[in-house]
């Protein structure tokens, strides 16, 4: 059976139906949990979202900060370094692979090793090696995007035509040439999908570790607002991890869309 595509509108009204329902389905859940019982904090009412919001964006009265600037500044910092190094890493160690036989007899055992060990669980490595300040975060990040990228980056290399290799060959190219020329432009399209998929992740590393060992940061703030049962604050913060995503995501497909028109049109 033919698969039929939608137009975009129609696409983005059963999304805008389908966030409502979600909204909707909250909204009576919320309603249920507090007529069974007024004070509950577990699933806050509008209104107590709205209180949470006021907290979290207004000067705390201990302290002077808004949490949510200095939480967003202390995250995405971390979070934007430790994926510019890993992807960076990666690339790097991906185009090797693809490139010299023998860096890829060497690099894809312990790639693959290390693809499969979960940074959360080695947390205390990290503290040994690196300590608690920014480094640990970026560290952490790093590791754990970089074997499956570079794995990832090393296919898109090795699916290339060897004609169009050899074609770049025959013009006389040099091997830094072909790799810029030729690899680069060719893996470009893949990359960015294969980046669009450790966004997920890359956040997960973070959030546990600021839960574990940081003193701001969204993963922080949740830790502590959970265990003082304050959901009102907790939930925005998801929220706003969520949109951080979605938005990440949709850069990312338009950037592939501005930079590799023939790749979006051929995959639509």
């Amino acid at each position: 059976m033919a698969r039929h595509t939608l137009q975009k509108k129609q696409a983005v009204a059963i999304g805008l139906v389908s966030m409502l329902l979600l909204i909707g389905l909250y909204t009576f859940l919320s309603h249920r949990q507090h007529v069974a019982n007024p004070d509950d904090t577990t699933m806050p009412s509008w209104g107590q979202l709205r209180e949470g919001l006021r907290v979290l964006s207004e000067p705390n009265p201990r302290s002077g900060e808004r949490w949510i600037l200095v939480d967003t500044g202390a995250t995405f910092t971390r979070f934007f370094l430790g994926l510019a190094a890993g992807v960076a890493i990666a690339v790097a160690l991906g185009i090797l692979m693809g490139t010299y036989p023998r860096i890829e007899a060497f690099l894809w055992p312990p790639l693959s090793f290390f693809a499969k060990v979960p940074p959360t669980a080695a947390l205390a490595v990290f503290f040994v090696m690196v300590g608690t300040e920014t480094e640990m975060y970026v560290s952490m990040i790093a590791f754990g995007i970089i074997p499956s990228l570079a794995q990832s980056v090393y296919l898109a290399v090795a699916d290339i035509p060897e004609e169009l290799m050899d074609k770049a060959r025959t013009l006389g190219a040099s091997r830094g040439e072909l790799i810029l020329n030729v690899v680069m432009p060719m893996i470009l399209p893949k990359l960015i999908d294969a980046i669009r998929l450790q966004i997920g992740p890359a956040m997960v590393y973070l959030v546990a570790a600021e839960m574990v060992c940081g003193d701001m940061g969204f993963g922080y703030r949740i830790r502590l607002q959970s265990r003082l049962l304050n959901m009102n604050v907790v939930y925005p913060y998801l929220v706003f991890l969520a949109g951080f995503g979605f938005f990440m995501d949709f850069s990312m497909r338009k950037l592939q869309q501005w930079f590799c028109p023939w790749y979006v049109g051929r995959n639509n």
